[in-house]
């Protein structure tokens, strides 16, 4: 085994390339040999759960009485489970083929998977309306209760669609039970919250790399490192669970909980589009606030439970600043409220669907500052640079997480990332256009109102797409933030929440209702003013804009311009 990187330098014309040559550990021989046993052993696998089905499809039919749930747990079930081991058999067998393709084609594999994804959820939507719209209620025997108290049976699914296969009937008649359908969307929720910290923590090492001229996780995964994440969280669940000896148990083990929980709830009323939420609340925006303030209270148990002292000034710091910025945040929120006249985050979307110069931020100069002073205190609420005093390693070690370790530890990164991803989402939804493009939305109207025209519809001028794409946007910019601006002092923290940004959102708020009060009572001129404001306010979004896109294509251009060896191909990916 080497225990050592080895550096072979080989010259090919006037051009010296440096590469790193892996490491080779014992377990690595034979790898590629097992792996091609692999689809035989599935295929073997596939054909045995295949007889377990026709034999439980018999045993349903004759002694069970055609029984729903007996049918889904003994045909079903391997029936799935067969076909997923056909399917892994055939990628394993497929690998050897299509690894240079997938490694050259991967940035666009990302993209289309996030497209698919949204399109499935739209149409699981769909499936989900046309089963509670139109099968239920046009069931021959409504009065009749079948299994679990429901009018709607397999025999009728079957009878009203006369092209579906039996086993899809099976499949389809689950979800005329609401708590089913809650049940699926969860398990959406849940796949978002675990795969934003997992996405984002490698997005960050990368960006953190590049800036500081180096490259970042390039091995798990091989193309630049995409694994590396999934192998740190195996790491993290085979660590061991440490509890100092002095401090206190069930509080210690409580905080990680309490500190992850309230981001994931924050997903409940947070809409990635029109119909893309798992509850529309008339106070979305109260809710979401109000549960993620409820974070602190993990921070500040974690750190006081730790009985360590860093870890209770990380814990007293993250109470002050949240009480503070929570404020202006609240604040600056309001403004866009007063702008719709509703609480509920759906509404105040649709209400930007005229464009990009119908979106808050550009609606007068109140709301464009309103803007920044939210999203500067969304820094601070969300612990990040140069904001991040509670864990500031260069003074208190780890700050409020310093004992923690093994998952414990990760919980606490887990709800950073997603905080971080919900105050970008609500940046997008009361500022800049919610889930719409900057075209208006009523450019697509005219392909009608087929399925095709809809789909289109929702990925080109208004989808969960575009949100996704701006709060990944407001990502990076936190990231950009993180590696580039020095941590400031905590006295310098208070100050500019206390003196400089509550005095301005109150400024704010007040003269944004008087602004709206003028639009509402001065109808004639005021109305022409209001949209110079606007042009004039989206025009500078508009600069904003292409300079950031500037900025990316000339870091893409120059992209191998590092220092050192590192200005050649190093590593598999680069």
């Amino acid at each position: 085994m080497i225990l050592f990187t080895k550096i072979v330098e080989k010259r090919s014309g006037d051009h010296r390339r440096d590469r790193l040559s892996q490491f080779t550990v014992p377990w690595n021989v034979g790898v590629e040999r097992r792996n091609y046993r692999f689809p035989s052993k599935a295929i073997g696998a596939a054909i045995f759960l295949s007889v377990i089905a026709a034999v439980g499809n018999w045993i349903t039919n004759q002694w069970l009485g055609g029984n729903p749930i007996g049918t889904l747990l003994l045909v079903v079930g391997p029936v799935l489970t067969a076909v997923g081991a056909l399917v892994a058999a055939a990628c394993v067998a497929g690998w050897r083929v299509l690894e240079p393709l997938l490694l050259r084609s991967a940035g666009m594999i990302l993209l289309s998977a996030v497209v698919g994804t949204c399109v499935l959820v739209w149409l699981h939507s769909l499936l989900f309306g046309w089963v509670t719209g139109s099968l239920v209620p046009h069931a021959d025997n409504p009065a009749i209760s079948t299994w679990f108290g429901f009018p709607l049976t397999i025999g009728e699914i079957t009878a009203e669609l006369t092209w579906m296969p039996g086993w899809l009937a099976l499949l389809i008649w689950p979800l005329q039970f609401p708590i089913v359908r809650d049940f699926v969307g969860l398990g959406a929720l849940m796949g978002m919250f675990n795969i934003i910290p997992i996405y984002t923590i490698w997005w960050e090492r990368k960006v953190a790399g590049r800036i500081q001229s180096r490259l970042g996780p390039m091995r798990v995964g091989k193309w630049h490192g995409w694994a590396q994440s999934f192998a740190d969280g195996i790491k993290l669940l085979l660590k061991e669970d440490l509890i100092p000896e002095q401090a206190d148990g069930p509080l210690f083990r409580l905080a990680p909980y309490l500190n992850v929980i309230p981001t994931a709830l924050a997903f409940v009323a947070l809409p990635f589009g029109a119909s893309y939420v798992f509850r529309e609340l008339d106070v979305g925006l109260l809710f979401i606030l109000g549960v993620l303030g409820i974070e602190v209270v993990g921070v500040i148990l974690a750190g006081w439970a730790s009985n360590n002292k860093w870890s209770v000034y990380g814990a007293m710091r993250e109470a002050c600043q949240m009480v503070s910025y929570e404020i202006p945040m609240g604040m600056a929120l309001v403004i866009p409220v007063v702008a719709v006249g509703s609480l509920n985050l759906v509404q105040i979307g649709e209400a930007q669907s005229g464009g990009w110069f119908n979106w808050l931020a550009f609606r007068n100069p109140f709301m464009f500052a309103a803007f920044l002073c939210y999203f500067i205190a969304s820094l601070a609420s969300c612990k990040r640079a140069p904001f991040d005093l509670p864990e500031a390693e260069s003074e208190l070690v780890a700050g409020f997480h310093t004992e923690y370790s093994g998952i414990r530890w990760s919980f606490f990164f887990f709800a950073e990332y997603v905080a971080m991803f919900v105050v970008s989402g609500l940046a997008a939804i009361m500022f800049l256009g919610a889930w719409h493009s900057p075209f208006p939305s009523a450019w697509g109207y005219s392909w009608g109102d087929g399925i095709v025209a809809q789909g289109l519809r929702g990925l080109l001028f208004s989808g969960p797409i575009w949100f996704v794409l701006k709060c990944v946007f407001f990502l990076y910019v936190q990231l950009w933030l993180r590696w580039t601006l020095p941590r400031i002092r905590i006295d310098q923290v208070l100050y500019g929440c206390v003196q400089v940004l509550l005095p301005l959102t109150m400024i704010l708020l007040l003269g944004n209702t008087m602004w709206v009060w003028a639009s509402e009572s001065w109808v004639g001129g005021w109305a022409t003013f209001t949209s110079v404001i606007s042009v004039v306010l989206g025009s500078i979004g508009i600069v904003f804009v292409l300079g950031f896109v500037a900025i990316a294509a000339y870091g893409f251009y120059h992209r191998r311009r590092m220092v050192g060896n590192l200005v050649q191909d190093v590593a598999p990916g680069w």
